[in-house]
């Protein structure tokens, strides 16, 4: 429905008697949701005067005013399409309206109008894409530049650069080659388990046996003291057990200054009958300290080392010699070096592993874990089968658990 809003009076330049003296404003009649007239902004290319467009509203703003739509408008001609959007607003913005007076009439009527900033897309042009320059096409753009503006010692550094350069079309042509002597080289590279167990079979460790469930049968005894040697030791055995004292039972050893060694041979002849098989394992344990503590570098003759571990038997020193000692090419000298030094020492902590029931008080970290040992804290089901207090608990054991499990490589 019309309504009038203004009435104004309008001056002529040149007085026409026959024209009207007033102009009367109004709105348009027509529905608000009804499509009308649009205004269109082409900030770079206008189309020709011919041109159709047509206009799409938005589904869900079907029923709201015209002006008030979210909507699109597209034309094309045979090189270039046109095409602008206006999102449509229910607050306060800025209104267009279009002026519309029909020749001869005194009113103007002004019809509500959305306005559309056009945006045009050259056909040929539509699916091309720019192509990003490559690092090599960056690196020449920059050498170019210091060519022409770089200093004397940039100028150099780009030269410089330019002469170590690799030609990689040189090496297509040798690709194949390359790629069949790497393939000659490798065949005969073990298996990752090959390469598992030669590492396993390397280990400056006593025989073992990986596939042991229990701790005590990780590294059987016999690996450790072979059985001619654990034989020969009952003769010191039988005279431990004619001492009349704990400390005559410690001097009868090859070494009496271990305090590790003197606290469980007391705590072994504290009961009535001791456990022969722990005492062995402490008189060979000793005879390992002492042989230690001779050795050194050159080790002494046989006649030597037979008195420094006196009351060993001859057979376990002899033993001790062939194991944990070699001899040079052209010498007849047994040395003692850092690998034997290793393995007495895991011999030795392997002992004390069986001596103390599989958990043993940290020292020496990396060798205890060479053996598959695991370091931290015992529970209290640990301390109950150890016979421990409870204050043992605050401190850090080495334990050998089943099944063996080593250190993995770094």
């Amino acid at each position: 429905m019309s309504s009038s809003l203004l009435v104004r009076k309008r001056k002529r330049a040149h007085a026409d008697p026959g024209a009207p003296e007033t102009l009367s404003v109004e709105l348009s009649s027509l529905p608000e949701t009804q499509a009308g007239p649009v205004l269109a902004s082409f900030p770079s290319l206008i189309p020709p005067k011919n041109t159709a467009f047509k206009c799409y509203i938005h589904e869900e703003d079907e029923g709201r005013d015209f002006s008030k739509r979210r909507s699109t408008i597209a034309g094309e001609t045979e090189t270039v399409e046109f095409s602008g959007s206006q999102g449509g607003s229910d607050g306060p913005s800025s209104r267009y309206f279009v002026a519309l007076r029909q020749p001869g009439s005194s009113k103007l009527i002004l019809q509500p109008a959305p306005i559309y900033s056009i945006s045009r897309q050259v056909k040929v042009l539509k699916g091309f894409k720019s192509a990003e320059p490559s690092a090599a096409d960056r690196i020449h753009a920059r050498n170019v530049l210091g060519e022409t503006f770089g200093t004397k010692k940039a100028k150099q550094a780009i030269r410089a650069h330019e002469r170590n350069k690799v030609d990689v079309s040189a090496m297509e042509g040798v690709a194949g080659v390359l790629q069949d002597r790497i393939e000659e080289g490798t065949e005969n590279l073990p298996t990752k388990e090959e390469a598992v167990d030669s590492a396993n079979a390397s280990r400056l460790i006593p025989p073992y046996d990986v596939d042991a469930q229990q701790p005590e049968d990780i590294y059987p005894l016999h690996n450790i003291i072979p059985e001619q040697e654990w034989a020969a030791m009952d003769s010191i055995l039988h005279r431990l057990k004619s001492a009349g004292s704990d400390q005559a039972r410690v001097r009868l050893l090859p070494n009496s200054r271990s305090d590790w060694i003197r606290q469980h041979l007391m705590l072994a002849y504290s009961v009535p009958k001791p456990n022969s098989k722990v005492v062995k394992m402490l008189i060979y344990a000793s005879a390992l300290i002492a042989f230690r503590g001779v050795a050194g570098r050159n080790v002494p003759d046989r006649t030597a080392v037979l008195e420094k571990l006196s009351p060993a038997p001859e057979t376990v020193v002899d033993g001790i010699l062939s194991r944990f000692t070699e001899t040079a090419r052209g010498s007849t000298r047994a040395q003692m070096t850092s690998e034997n030094d290793t393995k007495l020492l895991t011999y030795l902590f392997a002992l004390c592993l069986k001596v103390d029931d599989f958990a043993r008080t940290r020292r020496v970290n990396a060798l205890f874990k060479s053996l598959g040992c695991t370091i931290g804290k015992l529970s209290q089901q640990d301390l109950k089968r150890l016979g421990l207090p409870d204050i043992a608990a605050s401190n850090k054991r080495a334990i050998l658990k089943a099944p063996l499990t080593f250190p993995k490589p770094r």
